[in-house]
């Protein structure tokens, strides 16, 4: 069956960094578009970042542009986010998460980041 297991989430001070990792099983990882996303207490779950199946196509939320880096490595079925300059308005729990069609997609079980001094 399809897995998604997230790691590296913590707690960091502001202007730190962390790097989040999803680890996928139980399908061609390389044939799917892999997202993350975002769900802070008491707000909708946001899109952080989106990568392509090749990594051409690269997106981000515009709250982590220029902070926050998408990539995947095909050969060991994992995306990764690398997240620098955090600030404590990144405090969520952030999930992986495979696209498909119709909203047939796949979450995996989110991994908690605090930003705090």
């Amino acid at each position: 069956q399809v897995q998604l297991v997230e790691s590296g989430g913590g707690l960091v001070q502001p202007g730190g960094s962390l790097r989040l990792s999803c680890a996928a099983s139980g399908f061609v990882f390389s044939n799917y578009v892999m997202r993350w996303y975002r769900q802070a207490p008491g707000k909708e779950r946001e899109l952080v970042a989106s990568i392509a199946e090749r990594s051409i196509n690269i997106n981000y939320g515009e709250s982590v542009k220029g902070r926050f880096t998408i990539s995947r490595d095909n050969a060991k079925n994992t995306v990764y986010l690398q997240m620098n300059s955090l600030k404590p308005e990144d405090t969520a729990v952030y999930y992986c998460y495979r696209h498909r069609a119709y909203g047939l997609g796949d979450w995996g079980q989110g991994t908690q980041v605090t930003v705090s001094p």
